[in-house]
């Protein structure tokens, strides 16, 4: 979070301070993005374009120039399938999916989109991609995501899903981003596109139903019977998100005690509490945003939420209320290992996740695969099973099905706060006490993230730390055993450095969807054992932005 926490964080939103949705919708369509400016070209992260209309960073031009892209990477990758199409909540991802549909079907791309073109949750287009895919040599599918995440109301977000279901990597991002920005700077005179009317009627847009095939193969990811069996009460929150015409569905199909807390739909998010710094944010990992859900704790045997595009999780239960992300995630871990005899994969995690998964990958004995910041890196892993489970900090994680196959390969928070469920019903313990178990053996370590603000210049100095920068042999009065600039489990550059010890460690990078830097850190030795790494890390990125 920060060190600077908001007297408005886990407040209501007042109403001075939503945001004025017709002047968004307004300047999508009228703003006309500068490409000499950094800040209004095309720019994908580690989860595709994302920016605001309010100053020309996710404009109906941006979406034009993406979507005519991908349809020309399509075509020199030789994609010949199906392209899923889905959407998130968000005001303006309601406008880029007009505007994607336009160009996607003036191109001739076969387009699936949700029947009546309602919401659909990332991982269901994830699903889709792969079950299509299954089986064939060739004719595969792939898919667009139109959704920020977490990103706050005022946010359009702009990913691709190759056939492979998971975010894109870095090749075709680059080749995707660099034709996008030559459109734009064109004058979007090669980019094809007709009316939304005729588009809508094109023979090559066709329906989809994403929530009913997705909702019916759950069963085989997650032990639905034991949770039915168990009675679990379940209470869920779609924090105002894609997820909330799945919960009734899968409730009636499965006899799930489920209730859904929430069933608000408002671009504004009016009905959020304040994050951290006072914006609105559908963190389901944030206390802040989160504490509707907190309160209700005690009315369910476990409770969850999920984003707005429903890839990320926030797990609540009764012992504990809600738990860090990186404590759910070696809760799930352990209990997959467990109870999933037949999978022989390793744990993957971002290296800013807690060194608690490096100890209970080590007790039981199973190969740790470390990779940067971002789900894609773990797409190969999940598609070949060489990985059971892949999982980041930021709450988002997927594993396989049931029978040790490829689930998705984006991040899913639907089966995450269900396998909180099933591990409630099979263990008679919350995901709480079963992380509490596990802290017996492996240490109880504290964890903090702190974001401050940095300009793209101070961001840029940041992502070219080196170990070098790591001046002495000691972190916090441990010495210091690895300065990693690259991850152990695939050797790619980081973007930033991480500095650890015997009993801690921290992690500094730029974000790469807004203008902050992040400090992660994480003691094994108490709260003045984490100030201190915190503080010695704080005053190596003051002086590598300053330098």
């Amino acid at each position: 979070m920060s060190a600077d926490v908001s007297p408005l964080a886990g407040k209501p939103i007042e109403p001075e301070r939503l945001v004025d949705t017709p002047r968004l919708m307004t300047a999508y369509f009228t703003e006309r993005p500068d490409v000499s400016v950094p800040a209004q070209r095309v720019a994908f992260g580690t989860s595709g374009h994302r920016g605001t209309s309010l100053d020309a960073g996710f404009t109906d031009v941006h979406i034009a120039a993406i979507a005519q892209a991908v349809c020309l990477y399509r075509a020199k990758a030789g994609i010949a399938g199906p392209m899923f199409l889905g959407k998130d909540t968000h005001a303006l991802s309601e406008a880029a999916h007009a505007t994607a549909l336009e160009v996607l079907a003036a191109n001739g791309v076969e387009v699936r989109i949700s029947d009546g073109a309602r919401f659909t949750p990332t991982p269901a287009v994830s699903h889709a991609i792969l079950t299509y895919n299954r089986g064939r040599d060739g004719g595969f599918a792939d898919g667009l995501v139109i959704t920020p995440s977490h990103n706050p109301p005022e946010d359009g977000g702009f990913k691709y899903n190759p056939p492979n279901g998971g975010p894109a990597g870095g090749e075709a991002t680059g080749w995707i981003e660099k034709t996008a920005n030559a459109l734009i700077e064109d004058g979007l005179k090669s980019v094809n596109r007709i009316p939304l009317a005729k588009a809508l009627k094109a023979t090559n847009v066709k329906p989809h139903d994403f929530r009913a095939a997705y909702v019916a193969d759950l069963k085989n990811v997650v032990d639905l019977e034991a949770i039915r069996a168990a009675g679990v009460k379940i209470g869920v929150d779609p924090l105002g998100g894609s997820g909330l015409e799945y919960w009734d569905l899968i409730a009636d199909l499965y006899g799930l005690d489920l209730t859904v807390t929430n069933r608000a739909v408002d671009p504004t998010f009016r009905f959020m509490t304040a994050d951290w710094d006072g914006k609105i944010r559908m963190d389901c990992s944030s206390p802040y945003a989160m504490a509707k859900l907190i309160e209700l704790k005690d009315r369910f045997d476990v409770a969850f939420a999920n984003d707005p595009d429903a890839d990320r999780h926030g797990v609540v239960a009764p012992s504990v209320g809600l738990l860090n992300p990186n404590h759910y995630l070696a809760a799930a871990i352990s209990y997959l290992a467990e109870h999933r005899p037949g999978w022989s994969g390793a744990i993957g995690k971002t290296l800013v996740s807690s060194a608690v998964i490096d100890r209970l990958a080590g007790s039981l004995g199973r190969k740790l695969v470390e990779v940067p910041v971002g789900f894609k890196w773990f797409v190969d892993g999940l598609v070949d099973g060489s990985l059971f489970f892949g999982g980041e900090e930021s709450a988002g994680a997927s594993f396989l099905r049931r029978d040790g196959s490829v689930w998705t390969t984006d991040k899913d928070g639907l089966i995450l706060g269900l396998l909180a469920a099933e591990m409630t019903a099979v263990t008679g313990k919350d995901p709480g006490e079963v992380y509490a178990g596990l802290t017996e053996k492996l240490g109880a370590p504290i964890y903090a993230r702190i974001d401050a603000p940095a300009t793209p210049e101070e961001k840029a100095k940041l992502k070219k730390l080196s170990p070098e920068n790591v001046p002495g042999d000691t972190l916090a009065g441990e010495p210091i055993k690895d300065r990693l600039t690259k991850a152990p489990g695939n050797g790619e550059d980081f973007g930033g450095v991480k500095v650890t010890t015997e009993n801690g460690w921290f992690a500094a990078r730029p974000s790469g969807t807004e203008n902050v830097y992040k400090i992660y850190a994480e003691s094994f030795l108490g709260e003045v054992h984490l100030k201190r790494i915190q503080d010695e890390a704080k005053a190596i990125v003051s002086k590598a932005i300053g330098a």
